[in-house]
């Protein structure tokens, strides 16, 4: 066994939320206007109330020895209207930063995560050849208001995986199915924009980090003796891991300040008869004698091992890694700390071998609404009562802290 790690002072250690999952009403989005529709199964409501309660989470966050915070900033509210700004709301997200700052959290700010106004996309979203000049101008207001007081900004999160939902499984907006041109198009509207993006920010702080979030999952074959299954590995991984840098362009470098990770699982792939990869899940992956294979509650392969290969595999982009998201959705309380636990050990054998990892964000701070899942999924370091909006920390918090105030990665 190793022994324990130790991460640099500056380490960021905290938790991260997302505007539309826990600040409530965000009624002029486009997942506002789905969900009231009835085309999306739960509606979001009042959601954590964060966009009132947030001098309290930020509090909470800090008594739990966190130094960081990711939050949202929702597109929807600043402009809910096209070309209509609201100063109220961007005043608001001034004072949320202001707090977050009086509390010794560094922010890092998400300016799109999977939500957009409703004015948006309607109009075509990220399929119009404007959409990128469009979210820009937005992100250069915002980054103008916030002059000084962010550093850390994530132009969006997860862009394959909005590209996977919104234009081929066909469960969020603008819930189109099957259609993976237009899942291309958007993800390449999505890299201009960060380009533009990316632009607009330093010319108003010269020293921002700016980069975008990804979803990384470790892709491993069923058989690793099979031929085929590990071409099937090699092909998901390339389409889930490696293909959005190259729309990127031909220098990632050149666009990305940092990357965020967001890691949960390991995915397993098999050669279907027909030729195509098919991922294996929980009720057709049969462990081999001796192994145990665990899953969370929606389904998600627990393997901190792949957390390691991730991030040594997302390094050779040479930029520097911060991990925006790493948790699991359960009610057992003993698998939740075994997870940290694991992953937080998995993170230091990466950093051992000379990884480049700047911070750990837990995913969440609080349970909250999880898109098409609803209020069921339990992923927070602290349980939400939404009848009181009473927030309750659950034992991995403490367990959490500790790590945090210490800065010693477990062995």
């Amino acid at each position: 066994m190793t022994a324990a790690y130790r991460v640099p002072d500056a380490f960021l250690w905290g938790a991260a939320t997302s505007g539309h999952q826990v600040e409530g009403d965000n009624r002029h989005s486009d997942w506002w206007a789905w969900e009231e529709s009835g085309r999306l199964p739960y509606r979001s409501g009042k959601a954590c109330r964060h966009l009132e309660l947030y001098p309290q989470d930020f509090a909470l966050a800090r008594s739990l020895g966190h130094n960081a915070h990711r939050l949202g900033i929702e597109w929807a509210r600043i402009e809910p209207e096209p070309g209509r700004v609201d100063e109220a709301a961007l005043d608001h997200y001034v004072a949320v930063l202001a707090s977050a700052r009086a509390d010794g959290l560094e922010p890092v700010v998400t300016l799109h995560h999977f939500v957009a106004p409703a004015w948006f996309t309607e109009r075509g979203g990220w399929q119009q050849s404007d959409a990128p000049e469009l979210f820009a101008a937005h992100v250069g207001r915002v980054a103008r208001a916030f002059a000084g007081k962010v550093r850390w900004w994530i132009t969006f999160n997860e862009p394959t995986v909005w590209a996977k939902h919104a234009y081929v499984t066909g469960d969020w907006p603008p819930c189109v199915r099957g259609q993976w041109g237009q899942s291309l198009k958007g993800l390449r509207g999505m890299m201009r924009a960060h380009r533009l993006a990316h632009a607009a920010i330093h010319a108003v702080r010269a020293d921002a980090m700016v980069g975008f979030t990804h979803s990384a999952p470790n892709v491993v074959p069923s058989n690793p003796a099979s031929p085929l299954d590990r071409v099937a590995a090699r092909l998901r991984d390339y389409g889930l891991n490696d293909f959005l840098f190259r729309l990127l362009g031909a220098s990632p470098r050149r666009w990305l300040d940092f990357l965020g990770v967001n890691y949960y699982c390991r995915q397993v792939v098999r050669w279907a008869p027909r030729g195509r990869a098919v991922l294996l899940g929980e009720d057709d992956l049969r462990p081999r004698p001796g192994e145990t294979r665990r899953f969370s509650d929606i389904g998600w392969e627990i393997w901190a091992p792949g957390f390691t290969a991730v991030l040594r595999k997302l390094s050779r982009l040479g930029v520097p890694l911060l991990v925006t998201e790493n948790g699991i959705a359960t009610d057992d309380e003993a698998l939740r700390a075994e997870y940290l636990v694991t992953h937080l050990h998995a993170m230091g054998e990466a950093m051992r071998g000379g990884v480049d990892v700047r911070g750990y964000l837990y995913w969440s701070l609080l349970d909250n609404y999880e898109w098409t899942e609803g209020f069921a999924p339990h992923f927070g370091l602290c349980a939400v009562d939404y009848a009181t909006q009473e927030r309750r920390p659950r034992p991995i918090a403490s367990l959490f802290a500790e790590t945090c105030r210490s800065g010693m990665l477990p062995a």
